[in-house]
């Protein structure tokens, strides 16, 4: 007997309704998420932070048309191995009410 699940809720599905939901959980979530874009190993999960986060709040689509960029560029911009100018990043984030900050590091340079 083949059971079926049909109680299953995407996890991305999940994820945006979380941060539809929390603001302060999808800035928490983007900052957490950013700070990987200085590690190439990582970087990818920085940008598709970013990527639900636009969805999350508008869609691609219409923060791709606020960012004055089409959907494919911000697709491709926010894909694992993308990498947005810096024009198309603070566009993308004050389109979804979010700006870049910047805070020190834990180490201080001799």
């Amino acid at each position: 007997m083949k059971k079926t699940w049909t109680g299953s809720v995407s996890h991305h599905e999940e994820t945006i309704k979380e941060l539809r939901a929390d603001r302060q959980f999808a800035v928490a979530y983007l900052k957490a998420a950013l700070e990987e874009l200085d590690d190439p190993n990582n970087r990818a999960a920085g940008l598709l932070a970013l990527r639900d986060v636009a969805e999350a709040y508008g869609g691609l689509g219409i923060v791709a048309e606020q960012a004055g960029i089409s959907r494919e560029a911000l697709y491709r911009s926010l894909s694992p191995k993308g990498n947005p100018t810096l024009k198309t990043l603070l566009a993308v984030l004050k389109s979804v009410g979010m700006r870049l900050s910047v805070e020190p590091e834990n180490h201080v340079l001799a």
